[in-house]
């Protein structure tokens, strides 16, 4: 199981790195087609969005989780644990927001490339439901560590919406740039509280996600189950 769940944490790793790149690629071309400029101002918007960061977190914490299912055995180092809780909490709530509110709309990074949408939003926020469940190594965690797991959104959330309105987006043509239509003031019916109310909704998914997690590591210790096997 170990071996098993190391070469798939490994492999789903390089299948993110290549859709992250893959994305990146595709925007740069798109903004030259469209005479943008300032790469540089793009490139940070790129890698402002919640699912890139996300999914960049995934990149690290499959890496650091295959290399512990090959050299110890037991339990997961607790700092680990909660690092990846919070991961798998914020690639599930990727999951649910892209395919409930964005799938379909063309976001800002331009041209969007099929194949590495799809492991970005789909099969990425998949296998790390999965591994949470199924693969060694998992303590059980409590609900108090919800507060930590939220501390990235909500520090996401502040420094996105105070960069936006001082961010030209050059091509759309206006002066904000916001990742996400729902964040984005100018366009919303009811401007910031149209704003606050998906906040405050995402915050709250975010939330109840989190709890699930934790309520399956404490349902569910695969490194109880492994110790019991073992002896």
């Amino acid at each position: 199981m170990r071996i098993l769940f190391a070469a798939l944490r490994a492999a789903v790793a390089i299948a993110i790195v290549a859709a992250i790149v893959g994305q990146l690629i595709t925007s740069l071309g798109f903004w030259s087609s469209r005479g943008v400029t300032n790469v540089g101002s793009n490139i940070v918007n790129f890698f402002s969005f919640f699912t890139i960061e996300s999914n960049i977190a995934a990149i690290v914490v499959l890496a650091i989780g295959a290399y512990l299912l090959v050299s110890r055995r037991g339990p997961d180092p607790e700092w680990f644990q909660v690092t990846r809780a919070a991961v798998v909490t914020y690639m599930v709530v990727t999951g649910i927001v892209y395919n409930l509110l964005l799938r379909g709309i063309e976001l800002p990074q331009g041209a969007t490339l099929g194949w590495s949408n799809e492991i970005l939003h789909a099969v990425a926020p998949a296998y790390l439901l999965i591994d949470w469940i199924l693969a060694p190594g998992r303590r059980p965690l409590g609900a108090r560590r919800i507060g930590v797991i939220l501390i990235y959104p909500i520090a996401w959330v502040v420094y996105t919406l105070v960069r936006a309105p001082f961010v030209v987006d050059q091509v759309a043509a206006t002066d904000y740039w916001y990742p996400y239509p729902f964040l984005n003031p100018n366009t919303s019916p009811q401007g910031y509280v149209s704003v606050a109310f998906y906040v405050v909704l995402i915050a709250a998914v975010i939330g109840l996600t989190a709890a699930g997690v934790l309520w399956i590591s404490r349902r569910w210790p695969r490194a109880a189950s492994e110790t019991r096997q073992a002896s």
